[in-house]
C-alpha cells in the first residue's frame, strides 16, 4: 500500500467513478490508475469498486470505509505539510475563504482590509457559493475556512465557531405604506409580495418558522441568492425586500428605505467552520 494508491482511489471516487477523468486530474495514464487500484484491492483482499466489465459502477461497502480513511490520511499529510509551511514562513502563503455573496460583499470587506494590512504577503482567495457548497469546499480542502449562516452547522466533519448575530430589515421604496406603520406585524408583511433569500441562504429557515407559527403563508414572488438582487427588484416595484440588516447602507441605497423587523424573527448566527483536526 502506498500514498499514490490512496490518491488514486480518492480521486476516482471524487470523479464519480470515471477513471479517465481521475487520471486526467492526476496527470497520469488511465491504465496506470486502474492497475494501481487492482493491486491495492489484491493487497487488502477486498473489492473497493464494483465493476461491470472494465467499467466501475459503484463503491462497495468496505470500499466506502477505505475511501473515507484514505481521505483522512491524505488530509493529515496535507496538514503536516501546512504546519511546516506556516512555521517556516509565518507571514506568507495563501488563505482560502469560502463564503456567501452577502458576507463577502457586506461583512468581510473591513476584516479583509485589516488582515491584508497586517499580513501583506498572504494571498487571499475567496470562493462564493451556497452554505452547502461552502461546507463542501472546506471538507474537501479547497478552502481553509467557511463563513456562512445556514447549513454549515450540520456538516459532521467541520468544527463550527459562532461569530456574530444579526437580524432582518424590510426594504421598501420611499413613500411605501409600510413606512407609516408604528410597528410592522407579520400579518402586515404577508399582505405584500415579498422578495427574500433563497431557502438555502441567510437564515431563511427562521423567516419560514416565524410565518408558520402565525399560520401565515408569505407571498414570496422572488427568491434570490444575494441582497443586491433583492434591492434591485424592490427598486423596480416587484415587492418588498426581506433581508439581513448588514446588507443595507443608507448612503448607497438612496432609493430605498429600511424598516427594522427584528421583533418579528429570531436572530440568526453567522459562524466560522474549519475541518476537524
Amino acid at each position: 500500500m502506498n500514498l499514490q494508491q490512496l490518491k488514486y482511489i480518492c480521486e476516482v471516487a471524487h470523479c464519480g467513478l470515471n477513471v479517465s477523468s481521475a487520471a486526467e486530474r492526476l496527470h497520469t495514464a488511465q491504465p496506470g490508475v486502474s492497475n494501481q487500484i487492482k493491486l491495492l484491492e489484491e493487497e487488502l483482499k477486498v473489492q473497493i469498486f464494483e465493476r461491470n466489465g472494465k467499467r466501475l459502477v459503484s463503491i462497495t461497502e468496505p470500499g466506502r470505509i477505505i475511501v473515507k480513511m484514505a481521505q483522512e490520511i491524505l488530509r493529515g499529510i496535507s496538514n503536516i505539510k501546512q504546519v511546516g509551511t506556516e512555521f517556516s514562513k509565518e507571514d506568507t502563503g495563501t488563505l482560502s475563504i469560502a463564503t456567501t455573496h452577502t458576507q463577502a460583499r457586506y461583512s468581510l470587506p473591513p476584516v479583509i482590509k485589516a488582515f491584508s494590512e497586517r499580513f501583506p504577503d498572504v494571498r487571499l482567495q475567496m470562493h462564493q457559493g451556497s452554505p452547502k457548497q461552502i461546507s463542501e469546499f472546506v471538507s474537501s480542502g479547497v478552502a481553509d475556512i467557511a463563513i456562512a449562516t445556514e447549513a454549515i452547522g450540520i456538516a459532521p466533519d467541520l468544527v463550527i465557531m459562532p461569530c456574530y448575530k444579526w437580524n432582518r430589515i424590510v426594504v421598501v421604496p420611499p413613500g411605501h405604506p409600510l413606512l407609516t406603520e408604528t410597528k410592522v406585524s407579520l400579518e402586515k408583511l404577508a399582505e405584500y409580495p415579498i422578495i427574500t433569500y433563497d431557502s438555502a441562504f441567510m437564515g431563511r429557515s427562521k423567516v419560514n418558522k416565524a410565518f408558520e407559527a402565525k399560520s401565515l403563508r408569505p407571498n414570496v414572488v422572488l427568491a434570490a441568492i444575494d441582497a443586491d438582487v433583492i434591492k434591485t427588484y424592490v427598486e423596480l416595484g416587484l415587492g418588498i425586500g426581506l433581508m439581513g440588516e448588514m446588507a443595507f447602507d443608507s448612503s448607497r441605497d438612496k432609493n430605498l428605505r429600511a424598516i427594522d423587523v427584528s421583533h418579528l424573527f429570531e436572530p440568526s448566527t453567522t459562524s466560522i467552520g474549519i475541518r476537524r483536526g
